[in-house]
């Protein structure tokens, strides 16, 4: 955005700065400052727009001149006279269909006006800023823009058909040829003034070429409006077309501006058109104008915040000079009235009348002080020490954690058979794949998989996020904590399975599994349920080879899956309980058990660990076996254990007789074993 130190100059009269000093300026108060250039008999100062975004008052030079004109201690001169213009009714007839997409239309015609070039300063000014010069009529609307500033249209009156202006959506399958040449298909979405017959411009963006000023135009109306910032933005983007009048739009421009941009354009026609009359006075539609609630701002709030104490005087002279309204209503407290041009979506809360009086007051004016807090330490959260503590437990087994967005999408929900109508769907996505909440941690974590596989024969992962299901009614989605883990091995056998089940036993000691039937991403003899205190948790499964095999990956993949929230609850009500160090040695054996393939190896350690009794001190499994010299259809199933005596150290014969205990016991459950 560039501005003129002419034209800054000529609302502030006395202004006396040098250029470069006022650039300075403005960097320290307002925004940054690109540069400064010299044009002929003028100063340009470039201000990055990106600092304006959220001040569309200072898309114009009598808002920088206000900002000014409070840093160096004058007053604004208000170029608007009201008084210019003309009393009577409006001769021009408007029609809103949606006052919440266009709050304001006001219009006024003009007869007896001649098109020609404007004056040559006008033409310089103009274009030092960059916009380009037209004619008198349309540079004196540009001249509007970018004084108040006030997007205005120029509609030459003969070529409008019929004697009513409508604003309204298109309707589908409409077109407009715009002043620029181009034909736009419109459609439902796009605000555009229209006629009898059909669009002639494209609210906020562009006018039609069909009633384009010429030079024999004679009679003008002058269209001074205020269109909803989002339906601009939207319209402009999907049309690709950025103006000068759409990026000012779609910043939520001041309501109130359309009149005074008509008043202003009539005085500017004494010099640009001194031919031109109006015809008729102003025609004004639109929506009740909202008036933005007084803000009480406490002195003590405002010394609290800065750090600094100012008095009531100072804090006065910058909020006025700023065009704040001021009263006092009680001591110590000041009300203060919001103007308009600073209530579309910037000023609302007694911190934004703060920073105002903090950027004015100079920043480097406050002395620095580190502020006085006590230091409380934070409340303990036993949910995250107990995943702290789980993530340390899987990194110490050789797992590294992955981060996964809360995102997925269709494909991968159903590539594991769940039901896409159970997520929530996501209404902006981040990318257009990623449509709907996560569910389940499985789809990431295969993800992980395919993208890893293509680098490491071998790797193991895991990643501890929230599974977001939708809430009952109109509730918030419940987020459920858990864990997903996966061991891959491109060489990888049915020793993987158990690999991971001994590292679910390192996290979660004394867990279970049992047998359940397998769901259709899971191997069908290699899927357990995991029960924790007899509780169940979750499943530990081999996936399905066909699912692997769909995306080409090579080798096997075991994978964990844990409810955390259920796991911490159990966790919490966890009692320790004192064993004392055994004080003699042990004697320890290995035992293979002979069981059918179907019998669960939980069953074999269960009835192991009953007929040893209280002599057994420890108990491993040391692996399975199936094949020659067995039957078919038979496993081999072997452990070590630790038997011994607490008061003293077994002989050889208790120990042998332990052993044979143990033999004639599982003998008697209709286990055979290997001696």
């Amino acid at each position: 955005m560039k501005f003129s130190y002419q034209w800054l100059s000529e609302l502030v009269p006395g202004l006396d700065i040098e250029p470069a000093a006022l650039e300075r300026l403005i960097t320290t108060k307002t925004a940054e400052c690109e540069g400064i250039e010299r044009v002929a008999s003028d100063w340009i100062i470039e201000i990055d727009n990106k600092s304006l975004t959220h001040r569309p008052d200072l898309w114009g030079h009598i808002g920088m001149a206000r900002e000014v004109a409070a840093i160096t201690g004058r007053s604004l001169r208000d170029p608007v006279e009201l008084s210019a213009l003309p009393p009577g009714e409006g001769r021009v007839r408007v029609e809103i269909e949606d006052l919440a997409l266009c709050p304001r239309y006001s219009a006024l015609m003009f007869e007896n006006v001649r098109v020609e070039p404007s004056p040559d300063q006008i033409q310089a000014r103009l274009d030092s800023i960059g916009l380009n010069s037209i004619n008198n009529v349309v540079d004196a609307t540009n001249y509007v823009l970018a004084e108040l500033p006030q997007p205005m249209h120029a509609f030459d009156a003969d070529k409008l058909r019929g004697d009513v202006i409508t604003v309204r959506a298109a309707r589908q399958g409409e077109q407009l040829v715009a002043l620029n040449g181009e034909t736009y298909r419109l459609d439902q979405a796009d605000l555009v003034i229209a006629d009898v017959e059909g669009p002639v411009a494209l609210a906020g963006v562009i006018g039609g070429a069909e009633t384009a000023i010429s030079e024999r135009t004679s009679r003008i109306i002058l269209e001074s409006a205020n269109f909803q910032p989002t339906r601009v933005r939207l319209t402009s983007a999907r049309h690709k077309l950025r103006t000068d009048a759409s990026i000012r739009f779609e910043k939520s421009l001041d309501p109130e501006n359309t009149i005074r941009g008509l008043a202003r354009i009539t005085k500017l026609f004494q010099t640009f058109a001194p031919q031109a009359r109006p015809s008729g006075g102003v025609t004004d539609r639109g929506a009740e104008l909202r008036v933005p609630a007084p803000i009480v701002l406490p002195l003590s709030f405002v010394a609290q915040k800065l750090g600094a104490n100012l008095d009531r005087a100072e804090l006065v002279r910058i909020l006025t000079s700023l065009g704040f309204g001021i009263s006092e209503d009680s001591p110590g407290f000041l009300t203060v009235t919001i103007p308009s041009w600073r209530a579309t979506k910037d000023i609302s809360l007694k911190d934004d009348l703060v920073e105002e009086i903090g950027r004015i007051f100079g920043y480097d004016n406050i002395a620095a002080s580190a502020p006085i807090v006590a230091c409380v330490p934070p409340p303990v959260d036993p949910a995250r020490l107990y995943f702290r503590r789980i993530r340390s437990q899987l990194a110490a087994q050789g797992f590294t954690e992955v981060h996964n967005y809360s995102f997925t999408e269709a494909r991968e929900v159903e590539r594991f058979s769940f039901d896409i109508a159970t997520h929530i769907a996501v209404a902006n996505p981040i990318a257009s794949n990623l449509s709907h909440l996560r569910r389940s941690l499985l789809p990431g974590i295969f993800r992980n998989i395919e993208t890893n596989v293509r680098n490491c024969r071998e790797f193991r992962i895991f990643e501890i996020g929230s599974e977001i299901h939708a809430g009952q009614g109109n509730a918030l989605p419940n987020e459920i904590p858990h864990l997903a883990a996966a061991l891959y091995n491109v060489q990888g056998d049915e020793q993987d399975f158990f690999e991971l089940k001994r590292v679910l036993e390192c996290v979660f000691p004394a867990a279970r599994l049992t047998a359940v039937a397998a769901r259709a991403y899971e191997h069908p003899a290699r899927t357990a349920e995991v029960k924790w205190r007899d509780t169940v948790l979750g499943r530990i499964f081999e996936l399905h080879p066909s699912l692997l095999e769909a995306v080409g990956i090579e080798g096997r993949a075991v994978v964990l899956d844990v409810d955390l929230r259920t796991a911490s609850h159990l966790a919490e009500r966890e009692t320790v309980q004192y064993a004392p160090l055994r004080k003699y040695p042990t004697s320890g054996f290995d035992l293979s058990v002979i069981a059918n393939l179907n019998t669960p190896v939980a069953e074999i350690h269960d009835r192991l660990v009953a007929v040893a009794g209280a002599d057994l001190a420890s108990i491993e499994f040391i692996r399975q076996y199936a094949g020659p010299p067995l039957v078919f259809g038979q496993k081999s199933v072997s452990y070590h254990l630790e038997v011994g005596a607490a008061d003293h150290t077994l002989t050889a014969d208790e120990a042998t007789e332990i052993r044979n205990r143990i033999i004639a016991g599982m003998r008697q459950a209709n286990f055979e074993l290997r001696v």
